[in-house]
């Protein structure tokens, strides 16, 4: 009688499945990836198997069960970082790692702490299954490889392809036209899964970078054309022409969010200063100004700011498009007889800064070697905000007046490190070290930028100069909602909520001005070019750029977020959802509290979702134009008609 002899499993399919296992329970536990509905939950589910499958499973191909065992060793192996490579980067970013990011290597001599905070013990676990795969394939090679006819091999590829297939399908019912707007990467893995995703992003760098060997020029007039009817509008006359010939400071504040703005802890203000000159005679300042930047943090603000266009949303344009024609604001202003500089303490070559300055006609940069950096004045990134300030005044003493100068800030930079002597305020309590943390270097920071106005008065620059304070980007990334929501007494984080958290302050100070005041209206960091340009009464002329004049009242009704969520008026969208702006409230949850019959809260529901489609078909236009003219390079082909006569 014949022995029942058990049917093996291959180890391309025990390690695609603990690969599979692993991710998903990346995806669930560490990944904060937001889920509506159990077709979402599904997809989420499956995707990961699917990916570990179709790479796997190509370990058939190979005729030798020696090289079958190494491929899916080193296969299993390299998934696996990528999995771990994207878990760190999404501890600090809320986002998942891009091609045009693998290029900026040169910017991680400097990260120093900042990565090391984010490697945590148990990250071995990640590696867990790679071991269990490594040792059975070494001790059961015989018995788990599998030699199968091409036929077989034929079968294996075309089972993954329909299971890929299938995955593909499930997600486009989901998420229609998925792969067209690719703004958000979450979707893209919530759908298609990490590794696809990888995939697909290296697919979609490859088509952005031949943009520019094939671009003509020929986009310009239909960009020129959409910006005329949809963004140029007219321009303050209250405001024009207020900081003709008086010096512009500039101050980036590291990391500076809305929501630290009148509170407390323990008590205590957190930014006591700030506090008052939000409220200063002299002062407007912003409070619905929200941060536009993507993966490119401070340097995708600096863009922002100099040339009001979009920053990608892979990588960070200081990095790949840093040699592009631009017609930014310093060299717009130099028809005006100001000089521009930038004073920041840090190594030049830090986000590709000493390339891109040039780019942008900035005439001179003062790095780290402009400035007496000590161990005792150095913290975190490098020079302290208070030496710092005290260092740059006689370097502004010494600039061409008029002058636009930037002042990049360092200390309330992640992982918010600050010595016990300088700090004055108790860290928040909570489970999050990053937010607790962030409490004492805010208000080091405001302290700072207190005792940087005393210094400008004192040099007698304080009066000619008009100061503008900007928060550049978020510092608490969504990986802490939970101690926001402490922080904020609230019982949790909405995705609403997440959006009102990249409001960034926002100061123009006019000393002298005596009609400052508190600005509700939405805007955006794209807004400040065309602004300072009537401040100086500079006429934009030809240029070609997305934001508005922040003190006209004839003005865009939204701003566009770098992931192509958008605030408006009346709404907040994000994750596919409209929600009121005022309340928080989803619209359709809103509308049905509302109405009294089903009948009229369809109507009303059907008239909300046409206004935001109709906002969101601007915004997604509106970046995919600016992304042209990036990848395109499309301002090589334009006379801005402000060339100085040779």
């Amino acid at each position: 009688m014949k022995r029942f002899k058990k049917p093996k499993i291959p180890l391309y399919v025990i390690a695609a499945l603990l690969l599979g296992l692993k991710t998903y329970i990346v995806y669930r536990f560490v990944f904060n990836i937001e889920l509506d509905n159990s077709m979402q939950e599904l997809i989420l589910f499956i995707n990961p198997f699917v990916s570990a499958f179709l790479i796997l499973a190509l370990g058939v191909w190979f005729k030798k069960s020696s090289r079958q065992m190494k491929y899916i060793r080193y296969a299993m192996l390299a998934m696996s970082l990528i999995v771990w490579a994207n878990l760190v980067f999404y501890r600090q970013f809320t986002d998942f790692i891009t091609i045009p990011q693998l290029f900026m290597g040169s910017n991680m001599t400097d990260l120093g702490s900042s990565i090391l905070t984010l490697i945590k013990p148990w990250d071995l676990f990640i590696f867990a299954d790679v071991a269990i795969v490594w040792y059975i394939s070494k001790k059961f090679a015989g018995s788990l490889s599998v030699l199968y006819p091409r036929s077989g091999k034929v079968g294996v590829l075309a089972f993954s392809l329909v299971l890929l297939a299938g995955n593909f399908f499930l997600a486009e019912m989901e998420r229609p036209q998925l792969f067209t707007r690719g703004f958000d990467r979450e979707y893209l893995v919530k759908n298609i899964g990490l590794l696809n995703y990888h995939v697909y992003d290296v697919v979609v760098h490859s088509k952005n970078e031949s943009q520019r060997v094939f671009a003509d020029g020929n986009e310009i007039p239909e960009i020129q054309e959409f910006i005329e009817e949809n963004v140029d509008h007219e321009r303050s006359e209250e405001m024009n022409g207020v900081a003709k010939d008086k010096n512009i400071i500039f101050l980036n504040a590291e990391s500076l969010q809305h929501f630290v703005m009148n509170s407390e802890v323990n008590g205590e203000e957190v930014t006591p200063f700030l506090n008052d000159l939000a409220q200063d005679e002299d002062t407007y300042y912003f409070d619905n100004f929200y941060e536009q930047t993507g993966q490119g943090n401070t340097s995708d603000s600096e863009f922002l700011v100099e040339n009001s266009l979009y920053p990608l949303s892979r990588g960070a344009v200081f990095f790949t498009h840093g040699g592009n024609d631009y017609h930014s604001f310093p060299e717009m202003i130099k028809e005006a007889g100001y000089t521009s500089s930038v004073l920041h303490a840090n190594n030049k070559s830090f986000w590709n800064r000493d390339a891109m300055y040039d780019s942008l006609e900035i005439d001179e940069f003062l790095g780290e070697e402009s400035y007496d950096v000590t161990p005792e004045d150095s913290v975190g990134w490098g020079l302290k905000d208070k030496p710092f300030f005290e260092q740059s005044i006689p370097l502004l003493e010494d600039l061409e007046e008029p002058f636009y100068s930037k002042m990049i800030l360092l200390t309330n930079h992640f992982p918010f490190e600050l010595d016990e002597e300088d700090a004055t305020i108790d860290k928040f309590d909570s489970n999050s070290n990053t937010l607790n943390s962030y409490i004492p270097t805010v208000r080091y920071m405001d302290e700072a930028i207190e005792e940087f106005f005393d210094e400008l008065k004192e040099s007698g620059m304080y009066e000619d100069s008009i100061i503008v304070i900007m928060g550049d980007h978020i510092g608490i990334s969504a990986n802490h909602n939970k101690a926001m929501a402490q922080y904020l007494d609230q019982d949790e984080i909405t995705p609403y909520d997440q959006v009102q958290l990249q409001r960034v302050p926002l100061f123009i100070h006019i000393p002298g001005d005596g009609n400052g005041q508190v600005m509700d209206e939405i805007a955006g960091q794209i807004d400040l070019k065309p602004t300072m340009l009537n401040m100086l009464d500079v006429d934009p002329g030809e240029d070609i750029y997305f934001g508005n004049d922040l003190f006209s009242d004839d003005r865009k009704d939204y701003i566009a977020l770098r992931n192509g969520d958008f605030v408006s008026d009346d709404y907040v969208s994000t994750a596919g959802i409209c929600y009121d702006r005022e309340t928080g409230e989803s619209m359709d949850q809103a509308i049905e509290e509302e109405t009294d019959s089903e009948e009229e809260a369809s109507e009303e529901l059907e008239q909300v979702e046409s206004a935001c489609d109709s906002i969101q078909e601007q915004v997604d236009t509106e970046l995919s134009y600016s992304d042209s003219i990036i990848y395109g390079d499309l301002f090589r082909f334009v006379d801005f008609g402000d060339e100085e006569e040779e």
